[in-house]
This record gives C-alpha cells, sequence and structure tokens, in this order.
C-alpha cells in the first residue's frame, strides 16, 4: 500500500514532465578533447567549431578561460531544443543562468530544452571531469532578437557559398 502512494504521484509528474512543446531551433552539441562543435542542422547544415581564445589573444572586453572564437547564436523568445553528444568521453554541457546541464556520451544522444526571454551572454563550461583540460572548454550562448538571428543565418550561409566557390 505505502508502494501504491508513492507510485501513483511519481507516475503523474513523469507525465507532465513529458515535453510536448514544439521547439523553434535544434542545436546539435558534441564533446571533443577540448572544444565544443556545434551543428545548426536546421539551416542548411551550418556546422562550426568553438575553441577557447587563448589569453595572449583576450581583448579588453573578453572574460579570460570563458570566452570563445565562435559563439552559439540563438534568437530569444524561442523554445530551442539541444541534443548533446560527445566523440570521446564523457563531457557535460553546462550553462547555468539557463538551468542546463546535460552529459554528453559517446554513443548517446541526450537532449534538452531551454528558453531564453532576454538577450545576452550565457557562459558555461564542461562541468565533468573529462581530462586534463577540461576546464578549457567554454561555452558561450549569444541570445539575440529573432530578425537579427535570421539575418545572422543569412550571412552565414552566403559566407559559406562563396567559400566553396
Amino acid at each position: 500500500i505505502i508502494l501504491l502512494f508513492i507510485a501513483f504521484p511519481s507516475l503523474r509528474l513523469l507525465y507532465l514532465l513529458d515535453e510536448i512543446n514544439e521547439p523553434l531551433i535544434t542545436l546539435k552539441t558534441i564533446g571533443h578533447q577540448w572544444y565544443w562543435s556545434y551543428e545548426y542542422s536546421d539551416f542548411m547544415n551550418i556546422e562550426f567549431d568553438s575553441y577557447m581564445i587563448p589569453t595572449n589573444e583576450l581583448n579588453m572586453s573578453n572574460f579570460r578561460l570563458l570566452d570563445v572564437d565562435n559563439r552559439i547564436i540563438l534568437p530569444m523568445n524561442s523554445q530551442i531544443r539541444i541534443l548533446v553528444t560527445a566523440a570521446d568521453v564523457i563531457h557535460s554541457w553546462t550553462v547555468p543562468a539557463l538551468g542546463v546541464k546535460i552529459d554528453g556520451t559517446p554513443g548517446r544522444l541526450n537532449q534538452t530544452n531551454f528558453f531564453m526571454n532576454r538577450p545576452g551572454l550565457f557562459y558555461g563550461q564542461c562541468s565533468e571531469i573529462c581530462g586534463a583540460n577540461h576546464s578549457f572548454m567554454p561555452i558561450v550562448i549569444e541570445s539575440i532578437p529573432t530578425n537579427f538571428f535570421i539575418k545572422w543565418i543569412m550571412n552565414y550561409s552566403n559566407s559559406l557559398d562563396d567559400w566553396k566557390q
């Protein structure tokens, strides 16, 4: 009887936690030693790697050990789905300001959703002990208005077309 009193509320919570929303964008994240790869597969297969900026190349506006050469650009006020995996060892994609922490495991694809309701920069890091330089895997998300995001996608895809020619 005690187990039934525990099971029924738990099943209700599991039902309520089931994902029923449709995301606007899906971002695939792949953890490598010691950088992240990102794929916007919704938009003409845009892919890039994101490395930490070395200390000797930092500007006055950059944060040491937190800034990257290629930021994730996402629209604000949109539901975002992120798929996380790893290529070599277990990584953990963590952005505390968004309340997101998800493990990337080789051979597995984990998924979570988040919603950004304001523009700005959101910083995070790999929070898994995945090797000697795991603390040098920063994450930077830039949240921008949707119309600027559409312009960024158009410019990025046009620059890829120019590069291929």
